[in-house]
Parts: structure tokens; sequence; C-alpha cells
């Protein structure tokens, strides 16, 4: 509702003349309401403008407080990031003196296993070598023994015995160098088992068997018994001069068919045991002589008749019908190639002082 102001109205004198400028005064208020309008929203504007400019003003003071704290709190990080840098370094260049140390030490244990090793490896070495000399001294011994009982005694067993032994020797060696002297060995033995000799343990065995059955052979029937079982109602005197006088005929059977029973084992064992003297001594003569007398003793002392008896001259038979001492091989390659592989081998070896003399020179140049 609008008001009229007092001033404004006109004079009353002059109302009549004011009547035609009414439409300049409306025009006027219309022009001062778009005025205050435009001020209005001027004002408006301006008041709008500044507080948006307030609030983005405390905006951004809470967030530079904002940053601030974080700024601070970025600091105090840092800072404790330094300290916990400089702690790690501190710890890294501890641990990194104590690596070095532990390196050296471990390079030192590295030489020190590398010299033990080298000690070992040497002392190896020694060990194998003369462990090796120690089989090929034994095996060139029993090789060389073997070769001389062949040529005194011509016991073919007693020698591949021997060369059983030196063989083993030789198989206990590392060197593979003396497998060719294995070899030689094992032609050599070959040539003694096809010469086929006497085997002396077998053949004392089976003497030592027959003295042992000369006890219990029975002894043959003399005639004087037969003609005794024959006539058993003959006079009382005639018996009784029997057993004091007897009449025989005088020939070699009769007479070793007379002799006392005693006698007559003992003589065939004496017999037995000059066959096994022959046999030690190696005599084909006497060996086959003694079996020949002992053969006769038994045949005509004892029962041919019992099979004990025809066993034991069996056995006389065999043992005679053996050749003693064959045409054996020649021996001693086998020794001859084991010294040349010896010999060989001790030249290509180097010549290693002794321990005490480079340990005097390591301590004269420490």
């Amino acid at each position: 509702m609008e008001t009229e102001n007092p001033a404004q109205l006109p004079a009353p004198g002059s109302r009549d003349k004011a009547t035609p400028a009414a439409p300049r005064s409306g025009r006027g208020r219309m022009a001062g309401t778009l005025v205050l309008l435009v001020v209005l929203a001027a004002v408006a504007a301006i008041a709008w403008w500044y507080f948006n400019q307030q609030t983005r003003e405390r905006d951004s003071s809470s967030r530079l407080d904002a940053l601030a704290a974080q700024v601070d709190q970025l600091a105090r990080t840092n800072e404790q990031l330094r300290r916990d840098i400089d702690s790690l370094r501190s710890r890294y260049a501890d641990s990194e003196s104590m690596n070095r140390g532990i390196r050296e030490e471990v390079l030192g244990f590295n030489e020190r296993s590398r010299a033990l090793e080298d000690a070992v490896a040497n002392l190896a070495d020694q060990r194998l070598s003369n462990r090796d000399a120690m089989a090929l001294n034994e095996a060139e011994f029993i090789l060389q023994l073997a070769g001389e009982r062949l040529a005194l005694f011509r016991d073919a067993s007693g020698t591949l015995a021997a060369y059983r032994l030196a063989d083993s020797a030789l198989a206990s060696a590392e060197d593979p160098l003396f497998a060719n002297v294995r070899q030689t060995i094992s032609a050599e033995m070959q040539a003694i088992e096809a010469a086929k000799p006497m085997q002396t343990r077998a053949t004392l065995n089976a003497l030592a068997k027959l003295r042992a059955s000369l006890a219990s052979l029975p002894l043959k029937t003399s005639p004087t018994d037969a003609q005794a079982s024959t006539q058993t109602e003959r006079s009382r005197l005639r018996q009784i001069l029997s057993q004091f006088v007897r009449i025989s005929h005088d020939d070699a059977a009769a007479m070793l068919s007379l002799r006392d029973e005693t006698l007559s084992r003992s003589l065939a064992a004496l017999d037995l045991r000059a066959a096994e003297a022959a046999l030690f001594v190696r005599d084909q003569d006497e060996f086959k002589a003694a079996l020949e007398r002992a053969r006769s003793g038994i045949e005509a002392v004892f029962d041919t008749d019992a099979p004990a008896v025809r066993e034991a001259l069996a056995t006389l038979d065999r043992l005679a019908a053996t050749p003693l001492a064959p045409a054996l091989p020649e021996l001693g390659t086998a020794l001859n190639e084991l010294r040349n592989l010896r010999t060989t081998r001790a030249l290509s070896q180097p010549a290693h002082p002794p321990a005490n003399v480079t340990e005097a020179k390591n301590g004269a140049n420490p």
C-alpha cells in the first residue's frame, strides 16, 4: 500500500496545472524501482559473493590447517624414517664388517680344507702305494717260492697252492697294471693242472689209510691149519707134538705164510712208510719199488679173497700206475713279468722327498 508524501502533493492552486505531468511521475517511480531492484540485486550479489568468499576463506584456512597438520605429521614421520635409516645404516655397517670377517674366515677355512684334502689325498696315495708294494712283495716271494719248490721237490700240488696265494695277493692291489700278471699266473696254473701230477696230500692220505687198515686185514689160512682142520681125529700125542714141531715144504710163499702176524703187518707198514719217503723226495723208482714190496707182502700174508684186502691191493695198483713226477711245464714267466712291471712302475713314479726334509725347507723359508 502506497502512502502519499505530503511534500509531494501539489499545491491547491496548482492542481490543475500538475495534472498533465502524472504520466512522467509514474515512469520515474518505475525507473526508481528498477534502480532499487538493480541496487538490491547488486547488494545481494555482493553479499553472496562476500559470503562465498568468507566460506572459501574458512575452507581454505581449514584446509591449510589440515595441510599444516599433515606437513607436521610428514615431518615427524620423515624424522622417524631418518632415524630408522640411520639405525639401519649403522646395522648395515656392522653386518658388513661382520660379513667381511666371516668371509675372511671362510676363505681361511677353504684354504685349510684344501690343504687338508691334499694331505688326505697324499696319505691315501701313500697308503695305496704301500699296500700295493706289500701285496707285490708278497706275490713275488710266493711265486719265487713256488718255482723253487717245483724245481727241488717236483711238488705240483704245493706249487698250485702257492700260485693261488700269489693270485689272491695281486687281486688286493689297486693298480690295474698287474691284471696281465694274474692272467699269466692263471695260464701257468692251467699248464700245471694239464700235466696231471700226483696229488701229494691225497697220496699221503691214501697210504696212511692203507697203514691203518693193515691191523684189520684177515690173514691167509696156512696148509698146516687146513690139514689140522681136516684131520681132527688124529692121535692125542701127535696133536701135542704138532704144537712144537711143524713140517712144511721149503718155498718162499710158504715161508711168508708162516711168518708171525705182527711181523707181517709191521713189514707191510714199513714198506708203505718207504713209499711215503720216496713220495716226499719225488723218487719214482723207489716209490714204485716200495709199493711193489708192500703189495707182495699183503698178497702173500693176507687173504686175497677178503674185500678189504682186494681194496688195499687195488689202491696200491692205482698209486703205482700214477706218474709221480710227470713232465711239468717251465715256470717263471709270471715272476719275470711281475718284476718287469714293478721296475717300470718305480721308474715312472716321481721321487718324493722325505717328510722331514720338506718340513725343514718350509721352516727355513717362511
